[in-house]
């Protein structure tokens, strides 16, 4: 079912319950092409949303307290990146508000696909419109930049071709497509692929419009098949099937297809007990207009 948010975008009661979208993403490619003297990694990249990913529910509070209303195992309140966003928002624009955050989640932990950064970015521009603080699109990928690379993209809000850490973003054209996503049992660290001594840090720099799949790769996939037999394993698999490639620093990996019957096929094919879905990609960001 296609993510979308539970209010129209003219109407907001501040007394109800908002549930909002948070879409996952894939990279389409990544790649490494340099290293600042601060230690971030220059990547150049494609990504696109997903029509599915996790939901957001948000409650305005006048008494300026943020509330983390479920449980994430492993991930403290102070911790978690839907409280650490509505606080910098709180930061950056004096509000005296405050809110209850909620999340339904879906997207894998350490999977590739932009969950945690999906969620601070949806926090972001629904608080930013719930509390009525009128931040602008740029600043509030300023805000983002603060609590990940990803959380930029997000805000941005559309198929984008991006650089430096992943924050400088042009608007991509891509054709339509469904994807098979698959979930190995695994949850990679991205900071312990980025360290990896064997990593190639020093792919060729692209010009957007020659991007094209089989000319680009992810630089980090070899490196998390290595140390994750079960990501190679579903990229064996996957590959019978279309182009596989991993998303991000893993360990989901994808593959597209020009049809929904086609892409729902490949997922009936799965072995049982693997975690495999489809979805189409998303060029827009359910919530892109609460914002300019």
């Amino acid at each position: 079912m296609p993510l979308q948010s539970s209010f129209p975008v003219d109407f907001i009661d501040p007394a109800v319950p908002l549930c909002v979208p948070a879409p996952a993403k894939i990279n389409l490619f990544l790649h490494v092409v340099g290293r600042r003297p601060d230690g971030y990694h220059l990547l150049q990249t494609a990504f696109r949303m997903l029509d599915w990913g996790d939901e957001i529910t948000l409650l305005r509070r006048s008494d300026g307290r943020i509330l983390r209303t479920t449980e994430v195992p492993g991930v403290p309140p102070e911790a978690d990146l839907v409280v650490r966003a509505a606080r910098a928002l709180q930061h950056a624009t004096g509000t005296s508000l405050g809110a209850e955050v909620g999340v339904l989640k879906r997207i894998p932990m350490g999977g590739g696909l932009g969950g945690g950064s999906s969620d601070a970015a949806t926090v972001l521009l629904a608080l930013n419109r719930l509390w009525g603080t009128g931040l602008s699109r740029r600043q509030l990928q300023e805000i983002g930049l603060t609590l990940g690379a990803d959380v930029p993209f997000f805000v941005f809000g559309e198929t984008a071709f991006a650089e430096g850490v992943g924050e400088a973003l042009q608007p991509l054209e891509v054709p339509p497509a469904w994807y098979v996503v698959v979930a190995p049992p695994a949850a990679v660290s991205t900071a312990e692929i980025f360290s990896a001594r064997e990593l190639t840090r020093d792919s060729e720099i692209l010009i957007m419009q020659a991007f094209a799949m089989h000319t680009t790769r992810n630089d980090m996939q070899k490196v998390v098949c290595d140390r994750y037999p079960v990501v190679s394993e579903a990229l064996v698999w996957l590959s019978r099937y279309g182009a596989a490639r991993m998303s991000g620093s893993g360990a989901c990996v994808f593959a597209s297809f020009d049809s929904k019957d086609e892409a729902g096929q490949v997922v009936s094919a799965a072995p049982q007990g693997w975690r495999v879905w489809m979805a189409q990609g998303l060029d827009r960001h359910p919530l892109r207009s609460w914002v300019v």
